[in-house]
């Protein structure tokens, strides 16, 4: 954590930094595992293990004997993907097709970041500042559609974050909504435009600068 009246080193090691980063997520993920693999009867793993089960999730009937259940609650596992692909399919199974597509990626330029570096710094030795800040942001966002209703009441919503290569975080939304999106109501949501510069320059600088890919 940053504290204002220490000093914190290991914050400004950059690669090092990463290398520490790793050692304790692991450490911490041995932990986890290791408590599922010895308290498999606590866990009522038994209600669950058979052999079409395990031929499924292991293919390898040798090893069955041996199998460990990681369970739903285990973030990454194969029963942990599957709940969340079942959940949105009863979504669109039972209220349809979404109605909004919603990308959110970091900008390394927000002034949230930039502000909390340290001198000589870039956005690329600090990945922890980056993702916080994208996780207040991607909060503040769902306010904003869920909560004030931007774009209409809204019946339910869903979303999944992912990395891009150059390490900075992207989120996919989708949004049903109450009243759903006629195709005459689209230019109302969409704009594929850019602004006019002489009647909202602030937005026109904003499309130029962050919608716009090119040399």
């Amino acid at each position: 954590m940053i504290r204002p009246q220490e000093d914190n080193y290991i914050l400004k090691c950059r690669k090092l930094f990463y290398q520490y980063l790793v050692d304790m997520y692991a450490k911490i993920e041995t932990e986890r595992v290791n408590f599922i693999r010895f308290n498999q009867a606590k866990l009522r793993s038994e209600e669950y293990i058979h052999l079409r089960d395990a031929v499924m999730n292991d293919a390898n009937v040798n090893s069955i004997g041996r199998l460990t259940i990681l369970p739903a609650t285990y973030i990454g596992s194969p029963r942990h993907m599957h709940e969340y692909a079942q959940d949105a399919m009863s979504y669109v199974r039972h209220y349809g097709r979404p109605d909004l597509f919603i990308t959110l990626t970091c900008n390394p330029k927000w002034n949230d970041i930039k502000c909390h570096l340290f001198p000589d710094q870039s956005t690329t030795d600090r990945h922890d500042l980056t993702a916080r800040v994208f996780r207040e942001k991607q909060k503040a966002m769902m306010d904003l559609i869920v909560k004030l209703c931007v774009f209409g009441e809204v019946r339910c919503w869903m979303y999944s974050i992912e990395w891009q290569k150059r390490g900075l975080p992207h989120a996919h939304i989708l949004i049903w909504l109450v009243r759903k999106i006629r195709p005459d109501q689209i230019d109302k949501v969409i704009s594929a435009e850019i602004p006019d510069e002489a009647i909202d320059p602030q937005l026109f600088d904003v499309v130029t600068k962050n919608m716009i890919h090119g040399p």
